[in-house]
């Protein structure tokens, strides 16, 4: 009889053990599921926070000024209000990164589907679809990288600056914190190192100069252009007529 018992509760503890295994990890996914869902919630409301923030605070610094810190330039920059750069440089800036900044929200579909035709046709990598909005909010709050997750809040936070700051103040921090040099950000810092004079006192030819190189900061310069910043400077003064030109900039009224 006690081997009959014995052998029965084995039994049920056999048959039982494969479900408290499952209640158990059912407890552990619930449990990942709730730390998942506030962290996501944290983040959404930390970087709405951030972003409100921002709109009328300089940012301090972007993880791009930390990484070339850490790979020994340094870093030079002095915050500028929008009415103390020169109109010129808005317009070459506009001219040579983004002509229809002030005709989408955020996002250019048209050069974004020319840049994916071209992918697709295996001519090159998919480049030359980002517009000031997103780089702006690549500069602020995300890392260098072509990653897909760096791409998707990319978008995130391109989305919550169309609708918090508009295009005044994404101009206005984008000018203020996009890398011009080595350890060189914003304008200002520009400015005064290639040209020696604030950026509220740019002509259009050095506007354009200094536009001419956002592309690719780190090896060239306003001082010693080559042929192909040449190039781009002409190409920037060829697409300056389709910049607007109504006041008050970036997007008059």
């Amino acid at each position: 009889m006690k081997r009959k018992e014995a052998g029965a509760a084995a039994s049920f503890s056999a048959t039982r053990a494969p479900a408290v295994a499952a209640i158990r990890t059912l407890a552990i996914l619930r449990r990942l599921g709730r730390i998942m869902l506030w962290g996501i919630g944290g983040f959404v409301i930390g970087s709405i926070v951030l972003v409100m923030l921002y709109r009328v605070l300089p940012p301090p610094g972007t993880p791009l000024m930390l990484l070339r810190l850490v790979q020994g330039y340094g870093i030079h920059k002095s915050w500028r209000s929008f009415d103390e750069i020169s109109a010129n440089l808005v317009r070459a800036v506009m001219a040579s990164e983004d002509a229809r900044f002030c005709r989408h929200r955020g996002f250019d579909w048209s050069a974004i589907g020319t840049a994916w035709d071209r992918y697709q046709s295996g001519r090159g990598r998919l480049l030359g679809a980002s517009t000031i909005s997103m780089q702006t909010a690549k500069n602020v709050f995300l890392w260098p990288g072509r990653d897909w997750l760096r791409k998707a809040l990319e978008a995130y936070f391109t989305v919550l600056i169309e609708f918090a700051w508009g295009k005044r103040r994404i101009m206005e921090t984008y000018l203020n914190v996009v890398e011009w040099g080595r350890g060189l950000y914003g304008a200002e810092a520009a400015a005064q190192y290639y040209l020696h004079k604030p950026a509220g006192a740019l002509t259009a030819d050095e506007a354009v100069r200094l536009a001419a190189v956002l592309p690719d900061p780190l090896d060239w310069s306003p001082r010693r252009p080559g042929r192909r910043l040449l190039a781009r400077s002409s190409s920037i003064h060829a697409n300056m007529p389709a910049v607007p030109t109504a006041l008050p900039l970036p997007c008059g009224r």
